[in-house]
């Protein structure tokens, strides 16, 4: 089966934990419907995976794409999702719950692992998403003590 839609994910994290950003490609056969590339706090790399994982499958599903093929860089959340690994992190856990849910939305959606020489453009887009932020020099969680 052919899906329609293609959905490239990456999350990074500087430091791990550290400042973490996401980049999403949605894309068909014809054009690109979606490039995402956000900050999203300080946290790790796992979880920023996990983050873009979940923003992509949201922003299909908001495209109307029902039809999807995954690719992710990260060999952990893969095979966690295809079964091959069980998810020991606590704080991983509901990620990996909200992911499967989301999935079950869709007629048809497979994951694949891919190299992160494929996945090039979705690690720029993470990358952008913390360099953005960081630019700006405006904190999203106040870095003051009490």
């Amino acid at each position: 089966m052919n899906a329609n839609a293609q959905i490239f994910t990456d999350g990074a994290a500087r430091g791990n934990p550290g400042p973490a950003g996401i980049g999403i490609i949605i894309r068909n056969d014809e054009k690109t419907l979606l490039e995402v590339a956000d900050y999203i706090g300080k946290t790790t790399n796992n979880v920023a995976e996990y983050m873009a994982l979940i923003r992509g499958l949201e922003e299909a599903l908001d495209l109307g794409e029902r039809n999807v093929e995954v690719f992710c860089d990260s060999e952990l959340l893969v095979k966690q999702l295809n079964g091959e690994y069980k998810v020991k992190n606590e704080g991983l856990i509901p990620l990996y719950y909200h992911t499967q849910s989301l999935i079950k939305k869709f007629k048809h959606c497979r994951i694949y692992h891919t190299a992160r020489e494929e996945n090039v453009e979705a690690d720029k887009l993470a990358n952008r998403g913390i360099d953005t932020h960081t630019t700006k020099g405006t904190p999203l969680f106040s870095a003051a003590k009490p």
